[in-house]
């Protein structure tokens, strides 16, 4: 008896633990006089003790306290569980007994009298720790209350995937009872959709350990959602047991979080229209951006159909629909293209509304409509409408008709459609798109009034520019002028750019080519005053430095305003055929080129004239250049809008710019040149015709180009001489005029010229003291010109009767078509002009 069994000393190796080896059930058997028999080794890992040294003892030493009875809690000697034994044959209770450590430990005790044949009778006691038994009855207690009171479905699945335990909340989850769940699969449970899906989970939870969480899943029958969680069953060994499974009804979460995310694409597709559409000025464009949006985020179809006075930047309708208009279809979109839907949506035609048809209450009564069937979408109309029966065709059910307004006008119609195989309009959808509507009325009414700005803006411009450009002898003239894109868009921008050609005495002609900084109608304005002044200050024939010098005098009243002040760059140059020199000056401008002759091309050079500063920088000097040009040199004048490029230098502009014009061809067409610069270097620049063509430009900045090919006279047609200022360089002027003019054929011109020159060279031989020199030149007309060294141009005056001079100047004004006077860099010239025979 002193050496228990081996089978009580531990497990069988390869023998797995179990529910009592986790509680650790000790065995101990004792005779009927209180002495051990038998000590398992359970009971020495409980108390410490071993076996050798506990069999053949009393039990009774090593208790430390009166047990308790387990059925009425009341202290019992320790006789008394021998009496107890004997009478019932059968103990229950709690004892405290000493550890081999000293401490002491609780165990619960449960002993049974067991008297074999043949044999003296025996007790036979189990002893479990209190702290590990109350352990699992909490455990298990606290799993039984789960499963009952949890509004979670739980479950425990074996490994063959049978149901081995479930709560009443997972029945009613899953619409069977509990009965109806125990020992089935999922399979035997719930639909096989639905099944297939939970019974790879459990494989694959089983197989990897790696737990499913909020797996959400159709509910079964097709109502609402359910979130699934799955993870492994383990023993303490590894061993696996199965897999639990907690179902959740995720609803209600499921339909809040649709709804935000619904929102949230709402407010999405909000704030993208309103990206799409911001930086818009076209009415055409926001129609076809706006329409082109919403398809196929929104609708299956779009169309956006506005009046034609809206679209073309004229006046809102005051009050209701103008009878009879029709509307113009600007924008459309779809999700399927092809003839049908080409019909229905051909932008550009007009659609006649039905007096009584849902649009033609919509528009007038400013009030959305929404069509929810195929029925109510046919009698949308007037019978038969094509228009109708094509949205049929395309299968299409549902349609919002809504309302384009700004400032409580109707601009038009925002027309959304949805086809077979998407859900129907709803009135959630319907105030998304009047929220959309609003937003794009808004954007299309801004770009209405600023097409009626820009529209007067270019008709002003236009009024201002040049109306004809005139051709003077021995200057060939090429020009154009486009107007600049806003922000990116193809509608043309009236800008600040302009030139000029203006004739001048002696056969002279000044080229002129500004730009004022700014766009729109305050710089269309300021361009028209600041040409007019040139063109005025030009008639004074002032050299170029000073024409400039005196405009920028000018620049405080030429501004737009005390906190807008003038700021604008220029080019004057002024040529005179006949001696083939080209005077010029710049304020700020971009330097002209001149493109001259070199073998069978072109040497392309800037002019390296004064920079000067722009007009309206006050206290700036301007400086002249002089050149003379060879025959048939082409002089380029053009606005920095033709080399300047967002994120690009102005250089690499202006070397393009050069590059291009030295591969022209030899003496090309002036018109050719125009076209191919503006074609190559700004590719959405109209056609050659005018000087403000119609078509659209995708430059930012408006463009100004200006050509001339400087050539002379023909030959001998401009003769001239020097007299001294003696007495008789009258004669002398006298006779050298009649054999010009004899010789040119303009006899009849003679005694007028010889009077007017004899008058003039008579007051320079008498007030200037020094050399007098005579020109003369047949053009358009026939010139004449008496310079000298005096500086004080002569001035007209009414003489006295008794007066012996006076009356020359007088008399060139009356007997001259035009006359006039210059300064030069010595003196000054008296000119005349005489009409030709």
């Amino acid at each position: 008896m002193n050496d228990p069994p081996k089978a009580f000393h531990g497990a069988v190796e390869g023998v797995t633990t179990s529910l009592l080896d986790t509680l650790r059930v000790g065995v101990v058997m004792f005779d009927t006089d209180g002495y051990v028999m038998l000590w398992s080794p359970t009971v020495e890992e409980i108390l410490g003790w071993p076996a050798d040294a506990m069999v053949g003892r009393h039990y009774g030493g090593y208790l430390t306290d009166v047990p308790v009875e387990a059925s009425s809690g009341a202290p019992a000697p320790h006789g008394e569980i021998y009496r107890a034994i004997r009478e019932n044959g059968y103990w229950r209770g709690n004892l405290l007994v000493r550890h081999r450590d000293g401490h002491t430990v609780e165990v619960e005790a449960r002993a049974s009298l067991l008297t074999p044949p043949d044999h003296k009778p025996f007790i036979l006691a189990n002893i479990v720790e209190t702290s590990r038994l109350r352990a699992v009855e909490q455990d298990l207690a606290a799993l039984d209350a789960l499963f009952a009171t949890s509004p979670l479905g739980i479950a425990v699945l074996d490994t063959e995937h049978r149901y081995v335990r479930a709560n009443e909340a997972l029945a009613r989850l899953n619409g069977r009872t509990v009965r109806e769940t125990l020992g089935r699969t999922v399979h035997d449970v719930l639909p096989r959709a639905v099944a297939d899906t939970l019974a790879q989970i459990q494989s694959l939870v089983l197989e990897t350990g790696r737990p499913v969480v909020d797996t959400v899943l159709a509910a079964p029958g097709g109502h609402g959602w359910h979130s699934v969680s799955y993870g492994r069953l383990t023993s303490p060994d590894g061993r696996v047991l199965g897999v639990s499974s907690t179902v959740m009804d995720v609803t209600e979460r499921r339909d809040a979080m649709e709804k935000i995310e619904r929102a949230r694409q709402r407010l999405k597709l909000l704030d993208d229209i309103g990206v799409a559409l911001g930086d818009l000025l076209d009415v055409s464009r926001i129609a076809s951006r706006l329409a082109g949006a919403l398809v196929p985020r929104f609708a299956d179809y779009s169309s956006v159909m506005l009046y034609g006075t809206v679209a073309h930047g004229g006046e809102l309708p005051r009050t209701g629909r103008p009878a009879g208009a029709p509307l113009l279809q600007l924008g459309a979109a779809a999700k399927d293209r092809g003839p049908v839907v080409e019909r229905m949506l051909r932008v550009g035609q007009d659609i006649a509304l039905e007096r009584g048809s849902v649009f033609e209450s919509v528009l007038t009564s400013a009030a959305p409509h929404l069509v929810m069937s195929r029925e109510e979408l046919v009698s949308a109309s007037y019978p038969g409408d094509p228009r109708v029966q094509t949205a049929l065709d395309l299968r299409i059910h549902s349609l919002t008709v809504v309302p384009l307004r700004a400032r409580g006008t109707v601009l038009g119609l925002l027309l959304l459609s949805r086809a077979e195989g998407r859900a129907a309009f709803d009135r959630d959808d319907l105030a998304l798109a009047m929220e959309l509507a609003g937003r794009a009325g808004i954007s299309l009414d801004n770009a209405r009034l600023y097409a009626r700005e820009r529209e007067s803006a270019l008709m002003l411009q236009r009024s201002l520019m040049p109306q004809q450009v005139p051709s003077p002898p021995g200057v060939q003239i090429a020009y154009r002028y486009v107007p600049g894109g806003s922000h990116g868009e193809a509608e043309a921008e009236a800008g600040g750019d302009w030139f000029d050609v203006i004739p001048l005495a002696g056969g002279r002609v000044a080229l002129v080519i500004g730009d004022v900084m700014g766009h729109g109608l305050r710089a269309a304005a300021t361009m028209g005053q600041l040409r007019t002044a040139v063109r005025t200050l030009a008639a004074l024939d002032l050299p170029p430095d000073e024409l400039l010098h005196r405009v920028n005098d000018l620049a405080d009243d030429l501004a737009q305003g005390p906190d807008e002040p003038l700021m604008a760059t220029c080019v004057y140059a002024v040529y005179d055929p006949s001696t083939r020199r080209c005077t010029l000056a710049t304020a700020g401008h971009v330097p002209p080129l001149l493109l001259t002759g070199r073998g069978g091309g072109w040497e392309v050079a800037p002019v390296e004239a004064p920079p000067g500063a722009p007009l309206g920088v006050g206290g700036v000097e301007f400086e002249s250049l002089s050149l003379e040009v060879e025959e048939g040199a082409v002089l380029v004048l053009y606005t920095d809008g033709l080399i300047e490029h967002r994120g690009e230098d102005i250089t690499e502009g202006l070397d393009r710019l050069m590059s291009l014009l030295g591969g022209l061809p030899a003496q090309p067409f002036l018109e050719d040149v125009c076209d191919r610069v503006l074609g190559d270097l700004d590719p959405g620049a109209g056609p050659a015709g005018s000087a403000v063509p119609p078509g659209p430009v995708g430059s930012v900045d408006d463009v100004a180009l200006l050509l001339a090919r400087l050539g002379g006279l023909p030959e001998g047609s401009a003769a001239s001489w020097n007299f001294p200022a003696e007495t008789r360089a009258v004669r002398r002027a006298r006779e050298a005029v009649r054999g010009v003019l004899r010789g040119w054929g303009l006899e009849a011109l003679t005694d007028d010229t010889v009077l007017l020159v004899s008058e003039l060279v008579t007051n320079s031989m008498r007030h200037a003291h020094g050399p007098i020199g005579v020109r003369m030149v047949r053009g358009t007309s026939l010139l004449v010109e008496v310079s000298d060294p005096l500086p004080v141009p002569p001035r007209e005056r009414t003489a006295a009767p008794d007066d012996e001079g006076g009356r020359g100047i007088r008399l060139v004004a009356r007997g001259a078509r035009r006359w006039g006077t210059r300064h030069g860099p010595i003196g000054k010239t008296v000119w005349f002009e005489l009409g030709l025979p």
